[in-house]
């Protein structure tokens, strides 16, 4: 199984990212080709210091050629677009194979 990771900086406004991000964003999401699972959450640090990355999401896709493919695809394209909607300062992607 591969996992596409995203992590998002800290917004200026976390009350209107959450809000487009649900209402507007997710939805997109859920139309990726060969999307098997996603969930997101805000991370919370061990310790006083904040955790480095306000929310994180991630997506689950059969291998790296279902990611790949997802990505590249008009949807893909248009999840990607939309990232500067809700978050401007960008977000830090991540594929990952997942072992047991």
């Amino acid at each position: 199984m591969y996992k596409l990771l995203v992590l998002y900086p800290y917004p200026d406004d976390p009350q209107a990212f959450l809000d487009y991000y649900r209402q507007h964003h997710l939805p997109l999401v859920k139309q990726l080709p060969g999307l098997l699972a996603s969930r997101f959450g805000q991370p919370q640090a061990f310790g006083a210091k904040p955790a480095p990355y306000f929310l994180v999401f991630e997506a689950e896709f059969a291998d790296e050629q279902a990611l790949a493919a997802a990505l590249s695809s008009p949807q893909g394209k248009a999840v990607g677009a939309d990232v500067a909607n809700y978050s401007p300062k960008g977000a830090t992607m991540l594929r990952l194979l997942v072992e047991s």
